[in-house]
Formats: C-alpha cells, structure tokens, sequence
C-alpha cells in the first residue's frame, strides 16, 4: 500500500487540523490514506469523529513528543 500524503498541522489550534484534514480528503478515492499531524490535544477526538461522520475510519493514532499522528482511510465505497 502507497505510504499516506502527510498534512502538517502542527502549531495550529483546534478547529484548524480538522478542517485541513476534511478539505485534504475531498475528492479522494476510495481506500485513500493520509495522515495529519497535530499538536493541538483535540486533534485526539475530532479527527475520529470527522472520521465517522464521513464514513471513513481511522487506521492509526499515535503519540510521540507531543505531535499526533493520525492516519484515515475514506470510505472503501462512496456515501449515498
């Protein structure tokens, strides 16, 4: 599998990663990964949360030195 497109959101306050992350996955194929880094701690719960609301899923959550890391997937077949 391709390695996920990275979105740095680094250093940006809540609800700036989410809304980079949603724009970031507009258009995208199904089964596409990308993974956003965050530093803001809300990153934790609205990314899962965009997540379920797009129909998608979230594939990895990870710390590491105060940046999130959090790879999703778009839904495997389009949302009527």
């Amino acid at each position: 599998m391709p390695e996920a497109e990275i979105i740095d959101a680094r250093g940006h306050r809540c609800p700036v990663p989410t809304l980079r992350l949603r724009r970031a996955l507009e258009g995208r194929p199904p089964g596409t990964r990308l993974t956003l880094l965050a530093t803001d701690p809300m990153a934790r719960i609205d990314a899962p949360f965009l997540m379920d609301q797009l129909g998608g899923r979230v594939v990895t959550l990870q710390e590491a030195d105060g940046v999130l890391s959090i790879t999703v997937e778009t839904p495997a077949s389009p949302t009527g």
